[in-house]
C-alpha cells in the first residue's frame, strides 16, 4: 500500500503539478486548498506526510502544522513545508519540519525528501 501525501496550498497550479508528480512517484495523494479543508482531512484519516505550503489565506502553514502538532490523539507526521520567501525556516524546524523547499519547486528534490521520510514510492533519492 503507497504512502499517503497531504499536499495543502492555496495555488491550484501548484496543488495540481505536486499531485502529478508525488502520483508518478508511487504515491497517495489528497490535496487541500487551504489549512481549514487540510485539518478535516488529517482528523478523518492522518496521512504519513504533509507537504504544505506556508503563506495561505485563514491559516498560515505554520499555524496549521501548530495545530497538528498540539492535537495529541494524531500520530507524528512529518511536514516539508514550501514559501516563496526565505522566512521561517527557524520556525519551520520549531515545529519539527524534516524539510524546507523553496518556490519555484524542483520536483527532484521535492521527491527526494518525500522518499526520505515516507516508504512506498518509486522514486530513489538522487534518482533524475
Amino acid at each position: 500500500m503507497p504512502a499517503t501525501i497531504l499536499v495543502v496550498d492555496d495555488d491550484q497550479t501548484i496543488r495540481e503539478l505536486l499531485q502529478l508528480h508525488l502520483r508518478n512517484a508511487g504515491y497517495a495523494v489528497h490535496v487541500a486548498e487551504d489549512a481549514v479543508e487540510a485539518g478535516h482531512l488529517v482528523l478523518r484519516s492522518p496521512p504519513d506526510l504533509i507537504i504544505s505550503d506556508v503563506n495561505m489565506p485563514h491559516m498560515d502553514g505554520f499555524e496549521f502544522i501548530a495545530a497538528v502538532r498540539a492535537d495529541h490523539s494524531l500520530p507524528y507526521i512529518p511536514v516539508i513545508f514550501l514559501t516563496s520567501e526565505e522566512e521561517g525556516e527557524i520556525r519551520g524546524k520549531e515545529l519539527g519540519a524534516v524539510g524546507y523547499v523553496a518556490k519555484p519547486i524542483r520536483s527532484d528534490r521535492l521527491l527526494d525528501l518525500v522518499a526520505k521520510h515516507v516508504p512506498g514510492g518509486r522514486h530513489r533519492p538522487g534518482a533524475r
